[in-house]
Formats: structure tokens, sequence, C-alpha cells
């Protein structure tokens, strides 16, 4: 069964993927996106990818929905070129598909105990995460702990990209007079004149914010962590900026303070690492934070997963904020 409602999901894809390419209504092309990126959602989950689901769905289908909703509001609503290298872009995809299949051949089958992944480093991870970690949630225990310094190079390439598509959408600024103009014209950005939309956000946007924070302090247990609930806190107050707008939501967190909270996020991080070498040990090891090495570890996952919420919601509320202050083209 489970089988059989994988290979629906995945004609589901091709033909959402097909719908992209071939819709010329940039807008309709956005929230096919978005269907795209709940199917791969799904299609995690039925894989056991539980953490990954959820990253997909915070991540893929809704901060990127409405990234990609706040630039197509700053363009415009239909294709207006058509390529004309169609043959080639074509043959492009063909040759990309047949790669793509001819590696699939390689692949172990799915479910394959003997599998090169389960040979390697996985079961020294699932023997030894009870000893020195001892937590329900291995995937955390994996990256907040035994991977650390591959999630902290995640956390700065966040940090770094952030500070990178500002630069970008900060190259030419907003005209004063046409910013004025456009505040007198609307009443804000998003649905403040809609009544059902507003009604339900506001309904929304604190359960949100609480499944955010379950998210970042439950996932030692289940699924989640500093990533997802920073997508989730983030989606939270874009929410609210669309449905009460801008202005308001910018009271309640300023530029200033996302700024600080990306940048503390990040230092949090590498503090937490850092502490390690000044009580003796080694750069990102958290045993020695407590006199129990177990609670050490523990509390080094907390404080460095609130990190990683942390920088990820000031970047993306502020890479929000960068596009919605930007004229239309």
């Amino acid at each position: 069964m489970t089988v059989l409602f994988g290979v629906f999901l995945l004609a589901l894809l091709v033909i959402t993927a097909v719908a992209i390419v071939r819709t010329q209504n940039l807008f309709v092309a956005v929230m096919l996106l978005g269907i795209f990126s709940l199917l791969i959602a799904l299609n995690f989950f039925i894989l056991d990818a539980a953490d990954v689901a959820l990253t997909e769905a915070a991540v893929g289908a809704g901060i990127s929905t409405v990234l990609f909703l706040g630039a197509l509001a700053l363009t415009y609503e239909h294709e207006r070129m058509v390529t004309r290298h169609r043959a080639l872009s074509v043959a492009v995809v063909v040759c990309a598909t047949l790669v793509v299949l001819y590696a699939t051949f390689d692949k172990p089958t799915f479910g394959d105990p003997n599998a090169p992944v389960h040979q390697h480093v996985a079961p020294w991870y699932l023997e030894n995460e009870p000893k020195y970690i001892d937590i329900p949630n291995v995937v955390t225990a994996v990256l907040g702990s035994f991977r650390g310094y591959d999630t902290l190079g995640e956390v700065f390439v966040v940090f770094t990209a952030g500070i990178g598509v500002l630069f970008l959408l900060s190259a030419r600024p907003t005209a004063p007079n046409s910013r004025r103009r456009a505040e007198d014209e609307s009443s804000g950005i998003g649905l403040r004149e809609d009544l059902i939309p507003r009604i339900v956000g506001r309904m929304l946007v604190p359960f949100i914010l609480l499944f955010g924070l379950y998210v970042q302090f439950h996932g030692e247990y289940g699924p989640g962590g500093g990533f997802q609930a920073g997508a989730l806190i983030a989606a939270a107050f874009i929410l609210y900026a669309l449905v009460e707008g801008e202005e308001r939501t910018l009271e309640v967190l300023p530029k200033n303070a996302l700024i600080a909270l990306s940048s503390a996020g990040a230092l949090l991080y590498g503090g937490v690492g850092l502490a390690g070498i000044l009580l003796g040990s080694e750069f990102l090891d958290y045993s020695v934070l407590a006199s129990n090495p177990i609670t050490g570890q523990q509390m080094g996952i907390i404080l460095i997963e609130a990190g990683v919420g942390m920088t990820v919601t000031g970047v993306l509320l502020l890479i929000f904020h960068a596009f919605a202050a930007r004229d239309q083209v």
C-alpha cells in the first residue's frame, strides 16, 4: 500500500512540475510550487524522514511561497518573454533526466539493511547515542552533537546568504516619495482589506507561534529543531504582516532587533563551542558544560538549537521586509 501511495505521489509530482513549466501565469506557478513542496514533504514522510518532511513543509511550502509572492508583487503577473531557444532547453532537460534515471539504477533497494549508508557510521550512532547523549531523537543528536561542525556551517551559510540577499535588495533604494505614495494609496501590504483572510490569519498566528516554540524545544524528543522552528516562527510574523500591515510587525520586531537576533543566534552557537575550549575540552564538546557529561550534551544541544532558531527567524524576516520595502518594477 505504501508503494502504491508513493507511486501516486510521484505521478502528482510529475504532473505538477509539468504544469509549473507550462503555465504563463506567475501567480499560478507560485501556488503550484507550494503544492510541489507539500508533495515532496509527503514523500519524505512516507520514507520515514519526518524531520526533513517538516523542514520541507515549513520552508518549501511556507516561507518560499511567501517570498515568491513578495517578489511577484514587485513584477508582473504573467510571463512576458518566451525563450527563443526552446529546442536547446528541451534537450538540456531530456539529457538531465536521462542522467538522473541512469544514476538511479545504481542505487540500493529501498529498505535494504546491507546498503552502504547502513554499514558506515549509522550503526555507531545508533549504538553509542544512548551512552553519550541519551535523547530519543537520534537525528537531533547527530546534527547537534556528532555533526555539530556541519550544523554550525549551515547556520553561517544561512546568515551569509541573508546578508547577500539584503545587499542585492538594497541595491536600488526605495524613493521616499514613491514609498509615501504607496502607503497613501493602500493601507499596507497584504490582506488588510480582506475580512475573511484577516480574521483567519489573526486566529492562526498564535497557534503557529505556539507550534514553532513546540518544535524548537521538542526537537530532542520528536521531529523538529531550530531550522524548522525558525521557519515556522518567521511564517507567523509574515502572516501577521500580511493581515495587519508591515508597519505593525515592525513595531513588534524592528529591523534592528532582527539584525541583532540573526547575529546573536550565530554567535550563541559559536559561543557554546568556545565554552568547551575554555572549560578544558574541544570546540563544540558539550559534555563539559555540566558535571554530568550526558546533561552537558543535552544542555549544549538546547543552546545551539536556540541559536539556529534565532538566526533562521531573523534572516527570513529581514528578507521579507526587504522585499516589502521595494517598489514595483
